[in-house]
């Protein structure tokens, strides 16, 4: 078996960048995944990408007649068109989970509940599936149904802008990513040894991470041989869709929009901001008009969002992509990693009952947890010593040697 995962199939229900993204690391260790996409639309990041003719851009980076973000995020899978709203498209699809072992999507929750994707339905048609979600925001709170990008779920919503200094500058956040990467090349390793008895030699390293994390913009950089700064947005006059960015509100904070879809969430944006007038305003009705007029608009949207205090713009775009730029209180306080349970106690045996981050993956059988406090120095060293077999007395001279502590 020359590929980790040969023989593993996975059926991937996701557009757009992360959930993408993982099915691409299983597929390059040779899962066959199936990317299922709607057969009128397709995956929305076919269209994401810009061309150099493009006089309205469609995305950041640079300007490419390669769809090096589609490569990126799909190499190495397999394409399915489906429509899982209609009957024979779900009968097609649950026959694809009979001989499946993963289930990958980054649907929200009322799409898996409308099409009867869910794990209890998939599970009854083949008990030993793997049903794994990437979702915005969690499974349970009050912004479970919420749409969410990177943008603002994972960059906004976290503190991260907050915490970067006057030159966007922020150390030490490749580390945990690297974490993960390492845990991810374990995994893989270990499933393979269960199936082959054979162990290998895994090579990771920050740099290998960074650039991972990086290659939304270094994908472009390696087809067009160009430098994005050449390309890089310098003002207002050069973002094509207003209905993406920050804007200040009344008391000073900045609201973030990602309406990646501008014509579907306009009406809503307009409602949102009492302006429903503007639905219908030829200047404003499509994206490309909205593009030319985008510094009046940008002048019509900073007005409104002055207008109210962030906590009374809030519950106003529930349904449209948008997410606060939070502080660390904010973050430890929010209602919604709360109740998708993203923080866990620990009661430490010198400071007491504390709170701490908990693991990322939530496990329905098999969950991760947070037993015990981080170890004091030394504190097992006999305890490890005497399960693998050493007497006391060689323990002792090893103490003696300064071998152990």
């Amino acid at each position: 078996m020359s590929l980790a995962l040969e023989g593993i199939r996975v059926i991937e229900v996701a557009q757009y960048a992360a959930a993408p993204m993982g099915g691409r690391l299983l597929a390059d260790l040779g899962a066959d995944v199936i990317h299922i996409e709607n057969p009128i639309t397709g995956d929305a990041h076919r269209n994401f990408q810009s061309k150099p003719t493009d006089v309205i851009k469609a995305g950041r980076g640079v300007p490419s007649n390669v769809n090096y973000n589609w490569e990126l995020n799909n190499i190495n899978k397999r394409s399915l068109t489906l429509d899982l709203g209609k009957e024979e498209g779900k009968k097609v699809f649950y026959r694809l989970i009979e001989k499946a072992d993963v289930f990958s999507n980054n649907l929200r929750p009322y799409e898996i509940e409308k099409f009867q994707l869910d794990y209890a339905t998939l599970s009854k048609i083949n008990p030993g599936l793997i049903h794994a979600s990437l979702t915005g925001y969690g499974k349970r709170g009050p912004e479970r149904d919420s749409p969410g990008f990177d943008i603002i779920s994972y960059w906004a919503r976290t503190a991260i802008p907050y915490l970067l200094d006057a030159q966007g500058f922020r150390p030490a956040t490749g580390d945990n990513l690297g974490g993960l990467m390492l845990a991810f090349g374990i995994m893989t390793a270990l499933f393979v040894r269960e199936r082959t008895g054979i162990g290998q030699e895994l090579d990771m390293s920050l740099f290998a991470t960074g650039i991972y994390q990086m290659s939304f913009d270094i994908s472009g950089a390696l087809i067009e041989k160009k430098e994005f700064t050449e390309f890089k947005l310098r003002g207002r006059e050069d973002s094509f869709n207003p209905l993406t960015g920050g804007y200040l509100t009344k008391d000073g904070r900045q609201f973030l929009l990602m309406c990646l879809q501008p014509d579907r969430y306009w009406p809503l944006v307009c409602r949102a901001i009492g302006r429903e007038d503007l639905v219908k305003d030829a200047r404003f009705a499509t994206f490309e008009a909205r593009a030319r007029n985008r510094m009046e608009l940008f002048g019509i949207l900073d007005t409104a969002f002055a207008g109210k205090t962030l906590a009374e713009w809030r519950p106003l775009f529930t349904e449209i992509p948008s997410a606060p730029v939070q502080n660390l209180l904010e973050v430890v306080d929010d209602p919604q990693a709360r109740a998708n349970d993203y923080y866990v106690k620990l009661d430490h045996p010198i400071h007491g009952l504390i709170e701490v981050v908990a693991p990322p993956v939530k496990f329905s059988k098999t969950p991760a947890t947070v037993r015990k406090a981080a170890p004091e120095f030394n504190q097992h060293t006999e305890e490890i010593l005497l399960e693998y077999g050493y007497t006391w007395e060689e323990i002792s001279r090893l103490r003696e040697q300064n071998v152990i502590a």
